[in-house]
């Protein structure tokens, strides 16, 4: 049984060597679904978790580090100097190019493991739409 909350954020990146025009610095309004399982079993209420919770740790961090920023590669150093002549430009430096996928597995590794360490919920499933016709789906092993 999972629990599944939707956050929104917009975010702008560049895929690094990509082929075609997402080459550019360019961003978009991500949808991000958390699919949220308990590791024992429903709470004394009956939920895998109360929906604020995920809103309440997921939402800050994307806020404070994606929303209104821009993702990039750390290994792209042309888009971080031209992203860093900006004055008080955010920028987060990703430890792979920024594609829809490696988000999502960032979300799914790194960051839910640490904002949801002192519970005993996990997440299972990250779905993230990057367009209105465009989305993928990591799942844990």
């Amino acid at each position: 049984m999972s629990a599944v909350r939707k956050l929104q954020f917009c975010a702008g990146h560049r895929l690094y060597q990509h082929e075609s025009k997402c080459r550019h610095l360019h961003g978009h309004n991500y949808k991000v679904f958390l699919h949220a399982q308990s590791t024992s079993n429903l709470d004394q209420i009956g939920r895998v978790i109360d929906f604020s919770i995920l809103k309440g740790r997921f939402l800050p961090w994307i806020e404070e580090n994606w929303d209104h920023g821009f993702i990039v590669w750390q290994g792209d150093l042309e888009a971080i100097a031209a992203l860093r002549a900006i004055p008080d430009q955010k920028l987060f430096l990703l430890d792979s190019n920024p594609t829809a996928e490696n988000l999502a597995l960032y979300l799914l590794n790194q960051v839910a493991p640490k904002l949801l360490a002192e519970t005993d919920v996990s997440i299972s499933k990250i779905v993230l739409w990057e367009t209105e016709n465009c989305f993928v789906e990591v799942t844990t092993a």
